[in-house]
């Protein structure tokens, strides 16, 4: 999991890179190299074994509500980490996790406990601290698009989570891929597309991508093999570091008030999995 944080830390970089070489250059079209790059990953080998009809799974609604929460929630993603960096992008977008402990009474029909609802509520008034704008309209807007990102990756976490264990992790990731390319077709079809000029770009677009999808590689295979309380405490690796490449890279410091928000949001984050009925965190 630690590789895995590495891994979306260098994504998110790389990401708010292009827009720094690339200041034109519209999300979208950085989430779509990644998640093309994704599909590759998945489809390729599955075409040479001939198993690509295996990648479907049983087909069920909520893979499909996966890829389309999981879609949205990269686009969102990918467009606040060029409006307000790397690092303060990743810890509203941890907010994932509040949600779904917040959302799991409701989804999965999960009680928590007083405790569960006090980090709930540290976590919360960190997010407070975090959302609140520090520049521009454009800040505020970065700063609501990494929460709905948050938030409809708790979705599409949530989705997974009803769909059980009849679906591959493979299958869970091909059907977001297969989404994600067609919301992001539709998109174009709309809005048009710009592609980069400069080959740094292109090499930070293929970097985030290829890490993006090693990186999912890793969590999945993490999940398998050790506890999932501990490994979603130590997925708040991802935040904390994409906060380092921004303050190194590009000199992107958080003042004071969005610092002790990400501390709250990391302390009672890592809390959660620990405070949750071990049931819900199966491997």
């Amino acid at each position: 999991m630690v590789a895995a944080c590495f891994l979306f830390s260098i994504m998110s970089a790389c990401v708010y890179g292009v827009a720094v070489c690339e200041p034109a250059m519209p999300a979208a079209v950085v989430s779509f190299v990644r998640v093309l790059i994704n599909l590759a990953i998945l489809v390729i080998p599955a075409l040479l074994i001939g198993d690509l009809p295996g990648l479907f799974g049983d087909k069920r609604p909520s893979l499909w509500l996966r890829g389309l929460f999981g879609s949205l929630a990269l686009i969102l993603s990918f467009a606040s980490i060029q409006r307000i960096g790397p690092g303060e992008s990743a810890f509203l977008g941890a907010s994932s996790g509040v949600f779904v402990v917040l959302l799991g009474p409701l989804v999965l029909r999960q009680k928590n406990s007083v405790f569960v609802w006090l980090a709930i509520l540290g976590a919360m008034g960190g997010l407070l601290l975090l959302f609140e704008p520090r520049k521009d309209p454009g800040d505020f807007l970065g700063r609501t698009m990494a929460m709905g990102s948050g938030f409809l990756s708790a979705l599409a976490y949530l989705m997974v989570a009803r769909s059980g264990r009849s679906n591959s992790p493979q299958t869970v990731i091909f059907y977001f891929c297969l989404v994600a390319v067609a919301i992001h077709l539709v998109y174009f079809g709309f809005y048009g597309y710009v592609l980069p000029g400069r080959l740094d770009a292109w090499v930070l677009l293929f970097v985030a991508g290829i890490a993006a999808s090693g990186a999912q590689m890793y969590m999945t295979r993490a999940y398998q093999m050790a506890p999932a309380a501990l490994v979603s405490a130590v997925g708040y690796l991802t935040p904390v570091l994409s906060l380092a490449w921004g303050v190194v890279l590009f000199a992107k410091t958080p003042d004071g008030r969005a610092l002790i928000g990400c501390a709250l949001i990391l302390l009672c984050g890592v809390l959660l999995p620990f405070l949750t009925a071990p049931s819900r965190f199966r491997a």
